[in-house]
């Protein structure tokens, strides 16, 4: 293979890898912990929090606090693993790169 032929799959493989990641940041990903849903976009941005607050009393915020917590955990381990599963295909198994 020529030095221009590798320059140009060098090239598409960037524009592959930029093109997959505009789609994963514009996915929503939904944490949910009990009482509390939290919605995220793929840039690991905090989008809404949702509390169903019938279920709850005064005297329960400190729980409350932690389950917000989880959710939005839960919603970043969500988008970890959709970003790994599809950037993965250019980093071919090198984890961690994104």
């Amino acid at each position: 293979m020529n030095m221009q032929a590798m320059m140009q799959q060098a090239k598409k493989l960037q524009k592959d890898m930029l093109e997959t990641q505009k789609q994963i940041e514009a996915m929503k990903f939904t944490g949910k912990s009990s009482i509390v849903t939290v919605v995220m976009n793929g840039q690991k941005k905090l989008e809404s929090v949702k509390i169903d607050s019938k279920s709850m009393d005064q005297d329960e915020i400190e729980m409350l606090e932690d389950m917000i917590m989880v959710a939005i955990n839960d919603a970043m381990k969500q988008i970890d693993k959709v970003t790994e599963e599809k950037m993965g295909v250019y980093t071919k198994g090198m984890p961690g790169l994104f």
